[in-house]
Formats: C-alpha cells, sequence, structure tokens
C-alpha cells in the first residue's frame, strides 16, 4: 500500500488552541517569504516593533524573543541559573511536567512540588520551599486552565534576599 497523506478537515492552530486559522492567514502562509536579511523585512520589522509600543503602552522598545515557548523557557533558565543550582519547580499542568524535564536535562536539581492540576500548589506548601530554592513556574497552565499564586512565590524569595521594596 503506497504511503498517502489524508487530510481530515480543516486543520487547527494547538497551541494553546485549538484555535481556527482564519483563511486570510492561511492564504498569506502561501506567499513568498521575505528574506529576514533584506530591506524589506527591515523595513516590516521597524513597522511592526514601532506599533507593538503602542500595544504595550509604553514608550520603552519591545524585544522580541524569536523561539516557541519552550525556546524561552530554556532561555529563561540557562541565563538565570547555573547547572547544580537547585530551582523549585511548582507543577502547574503540562508546562509545569515539562519545565522539571528541561530543568533536570539542564542538570539543575529539581525540587519538584506536585499539585493538582484543578487548583495548584497550597500557597504554605510552596512558601515552605521557596525559602530554601529559586523558584520557578509557569504563568499559567493553559491545559489545567489554573494560575499559580506568584505572590505566595514572592514572599519567602524577598525574606532571602532580604528584599523589603517590590523590584
Amino acid at each position: 500500500m503506497p504511503n498517502s497523506t489524508t487530510r481530515a478537515g480543516r486543520h487547527f492552530l494547538q497551541i494553546p488552541g485549538p484555535t481556527p486559522i482564519p483563511d486570510r492567514i492561511m492564504n498569506a502562509m502561501s506567499e513568498q517569504i521575505l528574506d529576514h536579511r533584506g530591506p524589506a523585512f527591515q523595513k516590516l520589522a521597524k513597522r511592526v516593533l514601532s506599533k507593538a509600543k503602542t500595544i504595550f503602552k509604553t514608550e520603552n522598545p519591545v524585544i522580541l524573543f524569536p523561539s516557541s515557548g519552550t525556546g524561552a523557557w530554556e532561555s529563561a533558565l540557562v541565563n538565570t541559573l547555573s547547572p547544580g543550582d537547585e530551582v523549585l519547580m511548582v507543577e502547574t499542568g503540562q508546562f509545569g511536567l515539562l519545565w522539571k524535564q528541561m530543568a533536570d536535562r539542564l542538570g539543575l536539581k529539581t525540587n519538584f512540588l506536585a499539585s493538582d492540576w484543578r487548583v495548584g500548589a497550597e500557597a504554605s506548601a510552596i512558601q515552605a520551599r521557596a525559602s530554601a530554592s529559586t523558584p520557578s513556574t509557569s504563568n499559567a497552565g493553559s491545559a489545567a486552565g489554573m494560575l499559580p499564586s506568584i505572590e505566595c512565590m514572592a514572599t519567602p524569595i524577598g525574606k532571602k534576599y532580604k528584599q523589603t521594596t517590590p523590584p
């Protein structure tokens, strides 16, 4: 039997999805790509970045991170921690598990706090562990639909580093 590809209906973007992709976007994706080192791309990038300031309500430069979310996670970990550092990983759903796997691969000592994906970890459990580790969490577990309590992590961190005012 020959290999064949079967398309089962309309494709959806699955991050964090499923999200329908409008026809105008699908059509734009069939256009010739711009040379990312050419003058047309430079002009487009300057226009996009200047308008991004309005969207983010800032006069400061907006910096884009050309990566998937996983690339941003890796960058955050390798640019703030070193192999052997201990990091508290709070399970916030599938993203929390993936953060832990990445931290383990990078040689970090993970202090993993498992939690119920529906409600998240107890603030007291996070506070107890955060005083001994560098806390790390994904901002939200979109698959589980829950938000971690960043505030309950900030208190022991501030005490650990004797910070009395917000950064």
